[in-house]
């Protein structure tokens, strides 16, 4: 991509059937003419099991083209994937079933986040709006229309009553999500913005962009507090620690670099990444950081948040990754690129 443009269990007694068990399958006997068939009908495997590590849970096929950005439901029983095919779709995280697509946007969608409650669902789109909708009905709840160019990504503040959107016109804009209306436009930027998050305090926000620059301020007032400079090429991607007070930046320089965000120091850089970084998701506990690449190699690495050391490496995608989310519960990835594919594997125990 040009730069400016995821234990059998002991057999059991025979009669030890008793109340709180799990039965996982059961055999049933049909009569079919004059003989006996068994059959056996097993549970689906819940994809918030604890299986190997690496292990793919699920595959969507449910896209025909690049899918761009996959979150959880904050309960971690559902993703929605937003694709160049200009839809979003809602699918159940357990089985893969397509719940609701949502054909709202007039170009490419870039970008998608689930409200903090799970009522309500953003997207972000090339034709310039970011569009909130049910994700229950697929209802269009709200279309803003503030930016002047691509909206490249979306975010929500942790109490769900604003949206942070970047866009190729250089600017974030924060606005109201009941009304629509612009509460602050930051243009600390000089060129595209590509990435967007909130601090898990919500007094912050981060912004990166093709300025190279990671830029930290106020989401209250606008202020700028702290520029990280710390890229050689265009920031793609960005994720606060759980704890506030580190941030995880990607770039296509091929980096993740981990720095202090009171004093922009960097705490360590991975160059585990084979090429361009395009996305970056720290774990729920804080402990992994999940990241993918644009390259060729079509990976995606886990590693430890601390030190650095890789934990893992996902090969099951066959183009480029552009898109990883952690599930809220903890332990499962979810990650979509230029296969047109989601795919829902195992990250950590």
């Amino acid at each position: 991509m040009s730069e400016q443009k995821k234990h059998p269990r002991r057999g059991l007694p025979r009669y030890a059937v008793a109340s709180g068990l799990l039965i996982l399958a059961l055999a049933i006997i049909v009569l079919d003419g004059a003989n006996l068939v068994a059959a056996l009908v097993v549970r689906s495997p819940s994809p918030h099991a604890n299986h190997p590590v690496g292990t793919t849970i699920l595959t969507y096929h449910g896209h025909t083209n690049f899918v761009n950005a996959v979150a959880w439901s904050p309960d971690g029983n559902y993703i929605a994937s937003a694709s160049s095919d200009r839809t979003v779709r809602v699918w159940n995280a357990f089985t893969g079933k397509t719940l609701l697509t949502y054909g709202g946007h007039s170009d490419e969608v870039t970008s998608v986040a689930w409200s903090p409650d799970g009522t309500r669902i953003a997207s972000g789109s090339r034709d310039g709006t970011v569009q909130v909708w049910d994700p229950g009905t697929g209802r269009p709840l709200l279309t803003y229309g503030g930016h002047t160019s691509d909206v490249t990504t979306v975010a929500w503040s942790p109490d769900g009553t604003r949206i942070a959107s970047g866009s190729a016109d250089n600017t974030v804009r924060v606005w109201d999500i009941i009304s629509g209306t612009t509460l602050l436009t930051y243009t600390g930027h000089t060129s595209a913005v590509q990435t967007v998050a909130w601090s898990p305090d919500g007094t912050r926000i981060a912004s990166g962009g093709f300025d190279r620059t990671v830029q930290v301020w106020d989401s209250l007032t606008g202020k700028t507090l702290l520029v990280y400079r710390g890229h050689s090429r265009h920031v793609a991607a960005l994720s606060w620690s759980p704890d506030n007070t580190r941030i995880a930046s990607g770039s296509a320089d091929g980096t993740i670099q981990v720095w202090n965000v009171a004093t922009g120091s960097a705490l360590l850089v991975y160059h585990g990444n084979t090429s361009a970084v395009s996305a970056v998701a720290w774990s729920p506990d804080g402990k992994h950081i999940a990241s993918g690449n644009e390259g060729a190699g079509a990976t995606v690495d886990v590693w430890d948040a601390a030190t650095g050391a890789a934990s893992f490496h996902y090969l099951r995608h066959t183009n480029e990754v552009l898109a990883v989310a952690w599930s809220p519960l903890g332990s499962l990835v979810a990650s979509g690129g230029e296969d047109m594919t989601v795919q829902v594997w195992q990250a950590t125990r």
